[in-house]
């Protein structure tokens, strides 16, 4: 019986990386974000009385908030940047984040190259894992909106330090491992913050 298991095992690793692979053909690349590419977004605020930002400080959703004291210890603020502003999904994304959250309608925080999944995403097992994940723990979401542009997490430095870490989704619900952004964040000389 642990061959006939280890065997069928063996088969759907094999069925994974195969379909992996095949979709990765179809995902587009990313290039990497710079502050100078970044820092020309136009944000929106979403708390009601709506003004237009430029990003020139900026930076996932309830392990991120997690972080939210680490962070203001460090003298690092907690940002969320969304694609899209429909119906409630913003209140309804609210209680998970305890930062601030702003509207990036030109989506330049979605990378100089727009990284888009799509229906392919079904074949990955991945997706299927993490969407199971986010269920088990009360996360539902949604079907409304775009829904097939990958996300990620950025950690952006103060002044012109740049981007100190950036964290593509390769497939939908590829969380960044929330250490590293602690690691990141604790680069940003603490004078530079402060300024």
């Amino acid at each position: 019986m642990g061959i006939l298991v280890q065997g069928v095992g063996a088969v759907v690793a094999l069925i994974e990386g195969i379909l992996r692979v095949v979709t990765d053909v179809f995902l587009t690349k990313p290039l990497p974000a710079s502050l100078e590419y970044l820092e020309d977004a136009d944000l929106k605020t979403l708390d009601g009385e709506e003004r237009t930002l430029k990003a020139r400080t900026l930076e996932e959703a309830s392990e991120l908030s997690s972080l939210k004291p680490q962070l203001e210890e460090l003298g690092v603020p907690l940002y969320a940047v969304v694609k899209e502003n429909i119906s409630t999904e913003v209140q309804d994304f609210r209680p998970y984040f305890a930062g601030e959250i702003f509207l990036d309608e030109k989506k330049r925080f979605y990378g100089p190259r727009q990284r888009k999944l799509g229906l392919l995403a079904f074949l990955r097992l991945g997706v299927w894992k993490n969407g199971l994940r986010a269920f088990r723990n009360g996360f539902l979401g949604n079907v409304y909106g775009e829904g097939f542009i990958l996300g990620g997490v950025y950690v952006i430095g103060a002044g012109q330090q740049g981007v100190m870490l950036e964290h593509r989704e390769m497939e939908f619900g590829d969380k960044v491992n929330i250490l590293d952004v602690l690691r990141a964040a604790r680069r940003i000389p603490v004078e530079l913050v402060e300024k």
